[in-house]
């Protein structure tokens, strides 16, 4: 039974890598090669420095351009908007007046449906007691989605962004690389992007370290050569989601907070308002040590509160695997390191893969291991996938919340 087990499991995952390079050799071979300066590139301008110097890269470079902004329908003020530096109004004049200064078409794209679509998912999350990864849902599902296929309508070979990661093709496949700025790699929020997708990509900043980048725009006379960078999500307002939740009608959902011995600390407005690994902002205090939010239970409004070494695990779970510029091991097994959010250093793990999920096993404990965040793999400074952490099938917080709801 085990042996028949596994030559099926095997067989599914060759079909599904078959799968994988034939939709990525069909993607090169629609649209041409990217890297020829005279193919059409269309350029995402969010208005930023970034966007701005690929353009202008691109451009030197030869290549005929179109620049599409995308609205996201989201009404901020002019304060809010100063610090999101994203898709506001003055965002679409800077990207339009940069387009005209390199002389290039532009297009501002109204995509208000479709992050109406990111904003439900970002408030359903918090509703089943996740934390939302909102930009990289973003980028699967627009940057290199929706914004393809306005590139294919506009007869261009591919789509040139911002981020700071390095994208080449390597023996037909797709090989995604850390940027060279440290402080600045943006590779972790493509692990949910296709890899035939990432393969009419290209992200010329890769290569840079973001002064240079604001040399380059400062040299090539760009007006958002000193812009400040994007500090929130872009639909959020002041950088408050529990204002956006209220905006949205979230009913909240009241309970207890219990520590972990499922002692109840005190009552709380909604478990919303809390994720897993949150130390501030929780109203318990007068301990000798920090507590976290260790787990939350949205069916009976419970948030668990321990000590850090209570919030740290060697496990996790990752559901909605992709796998980009390699295979899926036909045996289940893969040895990486796992990046689970946007700050946190990638740690070297073993992964079982079992009918889709990936049974993630850490070599050292992880701290604030959150369910609805991205865990991205790697190989050294290679991008190989990634999905979505899931709350593993027996928690050790469970017992707490069952206690706190007995009482």
């Amino acid at each position: 039974m085990s042996e028949r087990h596994d030559s099926e499991r095997a067989r599914a995952v060759r079909e599904r890598n078959d799968a994988r390079r034939d939709a990525v050799a069909a993607a090169v071979d629609r649209a041409g090669s990217c890297d020829d300066p005279a193919r059409r590139m269309v350029v995402a301008m969010s208005g930023g420095v970034d966007s701005s110097t690929v353009a202008w890269m691109l451009k030197e470079r030869g290549h005929p351009l179109v620049g599409l902004f995308m609205r996201n329908g989201v009404k901020v003020s002019e304060a809010e908007a100063a610090k999101k530096s994203c898709c506001s109004l003055g965002d679409a004049r800077d990207a339009r007046m940069v387009a005209a200064r390199l002389d290039i078409p532009f297009q501002a794209v109204d995509l208000k449906r479709e992050f109406k679509d990111i904003i439900r998912y970002f408030v359903d999350e918090y509703r089943a007691g996740r934390t939302p990864n909102p930009c990289a849902v973003c980028n699967r599902d627009l940057k290199f989605d929706r914004l393809l296929e306005l590139a294919d309508e506009l007869d261009a070979a591919g789509v040139a962004t911002g981020h700071y990661a390095r994208i080449a093709m390597e023996d037909g496949r797709v090989a995604v690389r850390r940027g060279v700025d440290g402080n600045k790699d943006q590779s972790y929020q493509m692990f949910a992007v296709s890899e035939a997708h990432l393969a009419r990509t290209r992200l010329p900043l890769g290569d840079l370290t973001k002064p240079r980048v604001r040399e380059l725009a400062e040299e090539a006379g760009l007006r958002t050569a000193k812009k400040p960078d994007s500090q929130e999500i872009c639909f959020v307002p002041g950088n408050d989601y529990r204002k956006l939740l209220d905006e949205q009608g979230v009913e909240l959902t009241p309970g207890t907070m219990v520590d972990t011995a499922g002692t109840v600390l005190r009552e709380h407005a909604g478990v919303e308002h809390y994720t897993i690994g949150q130390r501030r902002g929780h109203g318990v205090g007068g301990r000798t040590e920090a507590l976290y939010v260790v787990d939350l239970e949205p069916s009976s409004g419970t948030v668990v509160l321990g000590t850090r070494d209570e919030c740290t695990t060697t496990e996790a779970f990752v559901g909605d695997l992709n796998f980009i510029g390699v295979d899926e091991p036909e045996d289940g097994r893969l040895a990486c390191a796992v990046q689970i959010r946007y700050h946190h250093r990638a740690a070297d793990a073993e992964l079982e893969i079992e009918d889709g999920v990936a049974r993630v096993r850490f070599a050292e404990p992880q701290l604030a291991v959150t369910p609805g965040q991205g865990a991205a793999f790697y190989d050294g400074d290679r991008l190989i996938g990634g999905g979505w952490l899931r709350r593993a099938p027996e928690r050790a917080a469970q017992g707490a919340a069952e206690g706190a709801g007995a009482r």
